[in-house]
């Protein structure tokens, strides 16, 4: 039986201010608050909260059989929580349903995972704390940026513990493989992957609207039809957008929730169920291994990840934010590290792109790619020097971490010896209390000793006299 796992990314950048060289020093606030605010109740009224509810209304009409997934990242959980809080709590309805999965990805929505482990690992870790605490459950499937994907990315996933992963399903990595079967990852055959169909996903996302396209206009039956109409064998059919793709990619005018509203009972009517990513790894064995030695994702017509880094502009942007990484990490320091998520985001580089594509691209405040460098290296300078200013620069990262790792310990030690003289000093006014008790008491006992002896002399009384009648009565004889 096929069944189609659809899955939808939340993703907001947190735009940038036209930042001058002469602000390095002096400027430490990076952010443009208003076009934050205006873009994201934009897109909240014109997509996520008219989808949302389509996608409400299809798991109650269809009796539960229609299911999703979802991702955010946690910068733009951060905008929705400031400017457009209604979408989160539409999500935790979403989720009551327990028809809605939602996913792990690294919280910035960076680059990370190209270069830095550590960073990775720690993202993607603080993203999965943040889903559990909105939505009561631990994600178990990870979605990297823009679906990155390689081997040794899917080895570090493997590591933590994560059952599955998506990524795309590419043609020059499928070769003349499908995409709708399960596989793993080469290097480590506990992840499975789950491959997105290209063209049945830009169907909807990218074409939907496009009345010069051959397939237009795509009607929900016909869409079934196509897939029902592959091999029996193939199994999994993975669709992937980005949850804008429904409102602003393609505006409603054109109708595409009617359209994605009639998919579950198309599907039921063809015998296609929905799974979310988890059920289908538990339930579905892999058929092989599928090789990445070069990173793709699912980003213009290469699929790799010249979209950020293709231009030395891009990788002098990205070596130099990176060049930090460690010391970001070991430092720790609350305010740099949320400038830190922020200049992170992949956005930030595809703004600097000079590659042609067949998506639009809005580079919002930039005139040029090189406008958009120019910007982000002045703000990236200032943020490099405050992060310097932290600890000498002429500490180096093993030497400062085995400081900062000494100060932690000592730390954890004055904790528990704090915790230790609090329990004695509980212990001490516990005794103090009972000796007070105690002398509370003392005024009787002396009472108690004096009636006592009242008494005494009494008896030594009665004694006396009884020693006396014997003598008495030696006299009379």
């Amino acid at each position: 039986m096929k069944t189609i796992c659809l899955y939808f990314e939340i993703h907001q950048i947190t735009h940038l201010k036209r930042y001058r060289f002469f602000d390095i020093g002096t400027d430490h606030y990076y952010y443009d608050d208003y076009e934050n605010e205006r873009s994201i109740n934009d897109i909240a009224e014109r997509s996520y909260m008219p989808a949302l509810n389509a996608i409400q209304e299809m798991i109650e009409k269809s009796g539960q059989y229609f299911k999703v997934a979802f991702s955010l990242s946690g910068v733009g959980m951060e905008q929705l929580e400031l400017h457009a809080p209604q979408v989160l709590e539409k999500l935790q309805e979403l989720n009551q349903t327990g028809c809605v999965e939602f996913l792990a990805e690294p919280y910035s929505h960076g680059l990370s995972s190209l270069v830095n482990e550590e960073t990775f690992k720690s993202e993607v870790k603080r993203q999965c704390t943040k889903i559990e605490e909105y939505f009561g459950k631990k994600p178990t499937v990870l979605r990297n940026s823009s679906l990155i994907y390689s081997d040794e990315i899917g080895a570090t996933v493997a590591d933590m513990d994560f059952v599955g992963m998506l990524t795309e399903g590419a043609k020059h990595v499928l070769g003349w493989k499908s995409p709708h079967y399960v596989y793993h990852c080469a290097m480590n055959p506990k992840l499975k992957l789950l491959l997105r169909d290209v063209r049945l996903s830009d169907d909807i996302s990218l074409r939907f609207a496009n009345s010069d396209w051959e397939g237009y206009p795509l009607f929900a039956d016909n869409y079934m039809n196509d897939i029902a109409s592959f091999p029996e064998e193939e199994q999994v059919i993975n669709i992937f957008m980005e949850l804008s793709a429904l409102g602003i990619a393609q505006p409603l005018s054109s109708n595409i929730l009617e359209f994605v509203k009639a998919l579950p009972e198309c599907a039921k009517q063809r015998g296609i169920t929905f799974s979310t990513p988890t059920e289908i790894c538990k339930k579905i064995k892999s058929v092989g291994e599928i090789n990445v030695p070069d990173t793709l994702s699912w980003v213009d017509e290469e699929r790799d990840v010249s979209s950020w880094l293709g231009n030395p502009m891009q990788r002098e942007a990205f070596n130099k934010l990176y060049s930090v990484a460690d010391r970001v990490r070991i430092a720790n320091d609350p305010r740099i590290n949320q400038d830190w998520d922020y200049l992170q985001a992949s956005n930030n580089f595809r703004f600097m792109t000079t590659k042609p594509s067949n998506v639009g691209l809005d580079r919002g405040i930039y005139a040029s790619p090189f406008d958009a460098f120019t910007n982000y290296m002045n703000i990236l300078g200032d943020f490099i020097n405050r992060v310097n200013d932290l600890y000498p620069t002429d500490v180096d990262n093993d030497q400062l971490e085995g400081l900062l790792t000494t100060i932690t310990n000592q730390d954890e030690e004055i904790e528990m010896k704090d915790k230790e003289i609090t329990r004695l000093q509980a212990k001490i006014e516990k005794i103090e209390k009972e000796v007070a008790k105690l002398r509370a008491e003392k005024p009787e006992k002396p009472a108690a000793k004096k009636t006592a002896a009242k008494k005494a002399p009494a008896k030594r009384t009665t004694a006396k006299k009884a020693a006396e009648k014997p003598a008495e009565a030696a006299e009379e004889k």
